[in-house]
C-alpha cells in the first residue's frame, strides 16, 4: 500500500517540498507519495487529527504552525523542544512525535562551503529560523556569535533563554559593522532582501573580511543583494537552497530511514527557480 506523506502550512501553494519528496520517492524505488495540504491556523488541530486519522507516515509542518502544532503532538524532541519549533513529524503506531530538522539542516548546509567550528559568526535576525540556527550552530565546538536585530531586546531574550551568554552576543547595527573585519562567518536569517524588495540589505559590507562566508536562507532570489556584494569582495557565499535540501532530507530520514540524493534536491530547486545547477 503507498504511504502517504506531506506538509502543512497557510500558504502553501509556493512550496517545493513535493517537487524534491515525490523525485526522492521515485529515484529511492519506494512506493510513497508527498501531497501539500494548506490548513488554517483555526483547523490545525483537526487536520493533526486528520493526519493521524488517515495514516499519513511524516509530514512537514511549515508556517505559521511551527510552534502551535507543538502541545498537539504525543511527543516533542528535545531538540525541537528546546528550540520551540517542530517542522516534521513522524507518525508511528498511532503517535505522533516531532522534531526540527532546520537547524541541523542548515549546520549540514554550512559545512559543505566550511568548517564550522571555532568560527567568529554574526547572526542577522533573532526569529523563528533564527532560533533553530542560532542553537544548532552554538552546539558546534569553538563558536562564539553576536546576534544583530531590530530589537536588541529579542536577541537578547533568545540570548538568555538558550544560556548562551558565555558565547553569544546581542550587537547593534553599529557594533556589528564596526565588527565587521573580524567575523569568519555571517548568517542573514531575515526576510530582508527576498522577493520582491530585492534591492534591500541587511547591512553594509564595506569592511567584510576577504574569504569570509556569507550565508543567506533567502533562495528567492536565488542572489541576494547581500550576496552579490559578498561575492565581489571576495566572500565565499551561499544562498537558502542547500539549507532547505538538508533540512528537507534529514526529514525523509526520520521518515523512511533512507538517505535522499541531497544534491538533486538541490538542482531540483534551483532549476525551478530558474536558476543553473553547476
Amino acid at each position: 500500500m503507498k504511504k502517504l506523506y506531506g506538509v502543512i502550512g497557510c500558504p502553501i501553494q509556493q512550496t517545493m517540498s513535493p517537487l524534491i519528496h515525490n523525485d526522492a520517492f521515485l529515484h529511492l524505488g519506494m512506493d510513497a507519495f508527498y501531497h501539500a495540504f494548506h490548513v488554517e491556523p483555526g483547523d490545525l488541530e483537526d487536520a493533526v487529527k486528520g493526519m493521524k486519522a488517515l495514516g499519513v507516515s511524516g509530514f512537514n509542518v511549515t508556517i505559521p504552525h511551527k510552534e502551535s502544532i507543538i502541545p498537539l503532538l504525543d511527543e516533542v524532541d528535545e531538540h525541537a523542544r528546546r528550540i520551540g519549533a517542530v517542522n516534521t513529524v513522524v507518525c508511528e503506531n498511532g503517535k505522533l512525535k516531532g522534531y526540527n530538522t532546520d537547524g541541523p539542516g542548515y549546520v549540514e548546509a554550512l559545512k559543505q562551503v566550511t568548517q564550522t567550528s571555532d568560527k567568529r559568526m554574526l547572526i542577522i535576525g533573532a526569529g523563528g529560523a533564527a532560533r533553530a540556527i542560532i542553537y544548532s550552530l552554538l552546539q558546534e565546538p569553538g563558536v562564539t556569535a553576536d546576534i544583530l536585530n531590530r530589537t536588541p531586546e529579542k536577541a537578547i531574550s533568545l540570548i538568555e533563554e538558550f544560556s548562551f551568554h558565555d558565547r553569544c552576543r546581542a550587537v547593534t547595527m553599529e557594533e556589528a559593522v564596526r565588527s565587521l573585519p573580524t567575523y569568519d562567518v555571517i548568517v542573514q536569517t531575515t526576510s530582508v532582501g527576498m522577493h520582491p524588495h530585492v534591492e534591500e540589505t541587511p547591512i553594509p559590507l564595506s569592511t567584510l573580511k576577504k574569504n569570509a562566508v556569507v550565508s543567506d536562507i533567502i533562495y528567492n532570489p536565488l542572489e541576494t543583494r547581500l550576496l552579490n556584494e559578498a561575492r565581489l569582495k571576495g566572500a565565499v557565499v551561499q544562498n537558502g537552497v542547500q539549507m532547505f535540501a538538508y533540512q528537507a532530507a534529514l526529514a525523509f530520514q526520520q521518515w523512511t530511514g533512507n538517505v535522499p540524493d541531497v544534491e538533486r534536491m538541490e538542482t531540483l530547486v534551483t532549476e525551478r527557480l530558474g536558476g543553473t545547477s553547476c
